[in-house]
């Protein structure tokens, strides 16, 4: 039996970086099936069930803006982290005020999207868990507006809104058709740990809509 949701998000910004721009961000044209995953992720998780995105609706007109931004440039290496546990002395800390740095970005505005979504068990599950149980979870979860943490658009600064979605809002009118968006990421592959990849797809938008491919279609390159 397949367990599906609808989700319908929205929020003033939002930025789903392309990987193969190393200095500034850009962001996608829309919401990456991965960014989805995390999101509803964010409502509800369990070690038990695998969320796999079906399709994206967009529902407002793609509008891209730039802005500046203060980012962290530095991260703590794993290295000093494990000198710190070995010999006690290592510096795990960031200071923010030397490691800050203005970069510009081109983001997305009044985003808008309807998350077509489904979940398969894994083995993770518990002997009292069944797949009856854990959709009757995410509805409750959804309509009151209850996650782990606050759903984002690509980044932290950009929060998303989110509800459970009863009607599909009608198409944008500059969205009908068939429109290519370029190769897009879909997900990483976490099947060997020693050697994560990403997966990539070629995105068409038709009427709005991103069809999403299975991670085993011949669309999917790594």
């Amino acid at each position: 039996m397949l367990m599906s949701v609808k989700v319908e998000v929205w929020g003033d910004y939002a930025c789903f970086s392309r990987p193969e721009m190393k200095v500034e961000r850009v962001s996608y044209d829309i919401m990456t099936p991965s960014s989805a995953r995390g999101l509803i992720e964010a409502i509800y998780w369990h070690p038990g069930m695998r969320w796999i995105i079906d399709r994206i609706h967009v529902c407002s007109p793609i509008c891209f803006t730039n802005v500046r931004r203060n980012e962290v440039k530095d991260t703590i290496l794993a290295s000093k982290i494990k000198e710190h546990m070995e010999k006690g002395r290592a510096d795990i800390y960031l200071a923010t005020p030397e490691s800050i740095q203005q970069r510009a970005a081109m983001i997305l505005r009044d985003v808008h999207y309807v998350i077509e979504a489904h979940f398969e068990m894994t083995n993770r599950a518990a002997p009292g868990d069944n797949p009856g149980k854990f959709q009757d979870i995410v509805k409750r979860r959804l309509a009151r507006g209850q996650c782990y943490h606050q759903p984002c658009f690509g980044v932290r600064e950009f929060p998303a809104n989110f509800r459970q979605c009863a009607v599909i809002p009608a198409c944008p009118e500059a969205l009908k058709g068939e429109h290519d968006l370029g190769w897009m990421l879909l997900d990483m592959d976490y099947s060997d740990p020693e050697d994560i990849k990403p997966m990539f797809f070629r995105a068409t938008l038709k009427d709005g809509v991103l069809e999403v491919p299975e991670i085993v279609s011949r669309e999917v390159v790594r």
